[in-house]
């Protein structure tokens, strides 16, 4: 494999793990923080509510913007604004301080979740794309493998503040990386002209393709479905199975990897069966495992060695989902990969804040409601597949495919 196919997934793999670094270093510190600024859990579950709502709205401006100036200099403010605040989450005063920047802190991460898999787009398409996504997938995997255990030292040994501090200098290092490591990939003479009207314009465009949209869909319900385990686990997994904050990051290492793990084969598996097959059927394995999980708990069999099994086999199949959909979304829209990759991302984060929301409504101090969001968006992923996709087309099996 090229030098600089793997230079590529390094990179902006790295770049999109300083936004989930703020997440997964955060999770095993949610109890305490609740403590430590004498709020409940709702208003703990608030501040990550908000900053995945950032992630998606915040979208919608840097993909455009990277469109039109390129995609570094969207980089460079995203990294800068995220940086500021996390020092202010890091001398919040109380929960409502900690909301506002929570906030602003997920403004400036989005620009390194929408712009890397427009870079992708930028150079390569089909199944070669799947390929450099997965690797990016694989050095992004660095942060809910690593992160939380990560997260749960720093509480222990600095307090949850320490984590914020942490995460500053994580976005410190992703400037520098940017501006040392990162080729530009969008020239001059492939920016579209500056302007709100061509903004709306490709947003319509794209919100006219019913394709593009049935593989967002897909992808951003099993995005959500993921975000529902991010917003429950921690409460789940250490208040009703008793789990200490480090067994908690080890169990939550062990889903990330199935999901890493079978993104890997995602390119292979392209390659021979199409990528709209490998979705419709990973969709059906992982709607088949979470459906399961759910009917389990409903009928009494509470237990966590059942609860990490069928999560393990189902983010498998979800890895083969997530890679496979963004490069299939974005293959026909090469001239405006940078709002397209902002919808997608705007898309799942937003669906994810929704789930989040509702299943807060429901909890109950059990792993019910958080296995109940999971199935619930996998079966909704999985009919969306097999309504929409048809059989695989040659052209998007075939690997080396390259298109403008």
């Amino acid at each position: 494999m090229k030098a600089g196919f793997l230079r590529a997934a390094l990179v902006l793999g790295l770049l999109q793990a300083i936004g989930p670094f703020a997440i997964d270093m955060y999770l095993p510190a949610l109890p305490s923080i609740g403590q430590s600024l004498g709020a409940d859990i709702d208003a703990v579950q608030l501040s990550l509510m908000v900053f995945f709502i950032a992630l998606g709205l915040g979208q919608l401006l840097y993909g455009p913007i990277s469109d039109m100036v390129g995609r570094k200099p969207p980089l460079y403010f995203g990294l800068a604004l995220f940086a500021v605040a996390s020092v202010g989450c890091a001398l919040a005063a109380d929960v409502w301080m900690l909301i506002s920047f929570r906030f602003l802190q997920g403004l400036g991460a989005c620009a390194c979740f929408a712009i890397p898999r427009a870079v992708v787009r930028d150079l390569h398409t089909g199944v070669d794309a799947a390929r450099l996504m997965s690797l990016l997938m694989l050095v992004f995997s660095v942060s809910p493998i690593v992160a939380p255990m990560a997260g749960s030292f720093v509480d222990e040994w600095l307090g949850w503040r320490g984590i914020f501090w942490s995460v500053t200098g994580l976005a410190l290092m992703g400037i520098a990386m940017t501006a040392t490591v990162l080729s530009e990939t969008r020239p001059a003479h492939m920016r579209v002209d500056s302007g709100l009207r061509n903004a709306l314009r490709a947003y319509r465009k794209l919100l006219g393709d019913g394709r593009f949209l049935a593989f967002v869909g897909i992808g951003a319900f099993g995005v959500a479905s993921f975000h529902a385990y991010l917003a429950g686990s921690s409460f789940a997994l250490i208040d009703h199975y008793g789990l200490t904050p480090k067994q908690y990051s080890l169990a939550f290492s062990v889903n990330a990897i199935a999901f890493i793990g079978a993104a890997q084969f995602t390119g292979r598996l392209g390659a021979r069966h199409g990528l709209r097959q490998v979705v419709r059927y990973a969709s059906a394995g992982y709607a088949a495992a979470m459906t399961l999980l759910l009917a389990l708990n409903l009928l009494g069999v509470d237990r966590l060695d059942v609860l990490m099994a069928l999560l393990f086999v189902g983010y498998g199949f979800l890895g083969l989902v997530i890679p496979s959909t963004s490069v299939l979304a974005l293959d026909r829209h090469g001239a405006n990969a940078g709002t397209a990759s902002a919808l997608i991302g705007t898309c799942q984060f937003v669906f994810g804040a929704i789930v989040i929301a509702v299943g807060g409504l429901f909890t109950d101090g059990t792993a019910r409601p958080m296995v109940a969001s999971i199935a619930g968006c996998a079966l909704l992923a999985m009919s969306l597949a097999w309504l929409t996709l048809g059989p695989a087309r040659q052209s998007e099996a075939r690997p080396g495919a390259r298109t403008r």
